[in-house]
């Protein structure tokens, strides 16, 4: 799917993050995802990734960022000032990175927490067979207290709450994390699968660039607080940069980004 042609869900433009009033974190982040689109934003460690779907979320203030610069939009609206809860209220929601499950509640109640805002019980019923139906694993465990689960069951969990919202976009961050290699492609199947099947929307943060350019639509990649490349997954999959310095495809000595020239001058910030 074409960012250019597809109706976006969401337009990010040009922000800048600032925490503590002091400390530049992302420096002019631009980027979309079209309705229906899986979008990936990749890097390593301190790249902005999280940052970048916290400005989103606006989940900004709880770690004294703010976003300082540039507009965020949704569905054409901007979206920047809305608190938290109201962006959930307009479809925005956020799979934190490390679950985050209840840890004291059920599988089940866990759920039903992402169904806060929502009145109509038989919606609440549907959607909750929903996500039994995708992770039929919750199901089987929804009486279960979440501490008492796996790392891949809380996953699971995590992206089902999320669901339970009735989302225009998912931004899932960091679904990988702390995964066996069996598991986390379970996740990606389920992920495509919602994506399909269901048309929902994700925006995720990853490491794993080989798993999330595998069933993303597009991707951004970022270093230092900036999108450095962007395109479509299956044409950053054949970037010879991106095979040498995500995929582990290069030959010869690893080198840094930076000390590469001719990848310097294909960066998008600085052409």
């Amino acid at each position: 799917m074409s960012t250019e042609t597809a109706t976006p869900v969401l337009n990010v433009n040009g922000i800048e993050v600032i925490y503590n009033h002091v400390i530049l974190v992302l420096k002019g982040v631009s980027l979309t995802v079209a309705d229906g689109q899986i979008a990936a934003i990749l890097g390593g460690n301190g790249a902005g990734k999280t940052t970048t779907l916290r400005a989103i979320s606006n989940l900004l203030k709880g770690e004294r960022g703010e976003v300082t610069k540039g507009s965020i939009e949704l569905k054409g609206e901007r979206i920047e000032n809305l608190s938290p809860a109201d962006l959930v209220n307009r479809g925005v929601v956020q799979v934190m990175e490390g679950r985050h499950c209840f840890a004291h509640l059920t599988i089940e109640e866990n759920l039903l927490t992402g169904s806060y805002t929502r009145t109509d019980k038989a919606e609440i019923a549907r959607n909750l067979e929903k996500v039994y139906t995708y992770f039929p694993r919750l199901k089987t465990r929804r009486t279960s207290q979440a501490a008492y689960t796996s790392g891949g069951e809380q996953q699971m969990c995590a992206i089902g709450r999320a669901l339970m919202t009735n989302p225009s976009i998912v931004l899932l961050d960091e679904p990988s994390m702390g995964l066996a290699p069996q598991l986390v492609e379970e996740v990606f199947n389920i992920v495509r699968d919602l994506n399909t099947k269901e048309k929902v929307t994700f925006l995720l943060a990853e490491q794993n660039t080989n798993m999330a350019l595998k069933y993303a639509d597009y991707g951004y990649i970022m270093e230092s607080g900036r999108v450095v490349m962007d395109g479509a997954a299956a044409d950053l999959r054949n970037n010879e940069d991106v095979k040498e310095f995500y995929l582990g495809m290069g030959g010869g000595e690893r080198k840094s980004f930076k000390d590469v020239k001719s990848y310097k001058r294909r960066k998008r910030w600085l052409a």
